[in-house]
């Protein structure tokens, strides 16, 4: 007599596939999730992590904090966006700069806040000025130009020779005295002829001018 075979010629033996990619027990939560759920780790038996992804964070932000020290909470960015470490808020790329030289061609900081930070820096490096400091000398003028005390204070007024800062005026009057070449005599006679009294240089010798006393 011929052995029966094991299994009918008919039918094939094949493994769960399903059960071998999808059963997976995390060993903190203890709730069975799929392996994607869980990072790589070459040592382990399997290939992955005994925590699934979330519980590996919580655990990660438990011992930070025990250290105290704080954690960046992971914010979902959807595809075509960035987060702004500044501001915190998560905007498309249309918002931002390029740049070849970052990992994901994109500057760090959102177009918003790199004016802000570029604005902080710049009357930082060439007047010395912090934003704190910078709003209490308008604060100080009530908002409005020193000069004609009518357009607001916007831009800062310095001694070219000294670098001293003298204060904070609107676009009009800081241009005016960069026309003047920060000449209070030029500015004097403005003044008078504006009041109708125009000084008339006599010359007296060639090349040589005399102004009215």
């Amino acid at each position: 007599m011929g052995s029966k075979p094991l299994f009918p010629s008919n039918r094939r033996f094949e493994p769960n596939v399903a059960e071998e990619v999808e059963a997976r027990s995390c060993s903190r939560c203890k709730q069975n999730k799929p392996r994607a759920a869980f990072a790589s780790n070459r040592s382990a038996p399997d290939g992955l992590q005994a925590y699934c992804r979330e519980c590996s964070a919580e655990y990660y932000r438990q011992r930070q904090e025990a250290k105290g020290k704080t954690v960046r909470v992971k914010v979902l960015v959807p595809r075509g966006h960035k987060r702004c470490p500044q501001c915190q808020v998560v905007k498309p790329h249309s918002a931002w700069e390029r740049n070849k030289s970052s990992s994901d061609g994109w500057v760090s900081y959102c177009r918003t806040c790199r004016a802000e930070r570029n604005r902080i820096s710049y009357f930082q490096r060439k007047y010395g000025l912090t934003p704190a400091e910078l709003d209490a000398m308008v604060a100080e003028q009530q908002g409005i130009c020193c000069i004609c005390l009518t357009a607001p204070a916007e831009h800062v007024d310095h001694c070219h020779q000294t670098g001293r800062v003298r204060g904070v005026l609107c676009f009009s009057c800081n241009a005016a005295l960069g026309q003047f070449k920060d000449r209070p005599d030029a500015v004097r006679r403005a003044a008078d002829y504006l009041e109708g009294n125009a000084w008339k240089p006599t010359l007296v010798a060639p090349g040589v001018y005399r102004l009215p006393s």
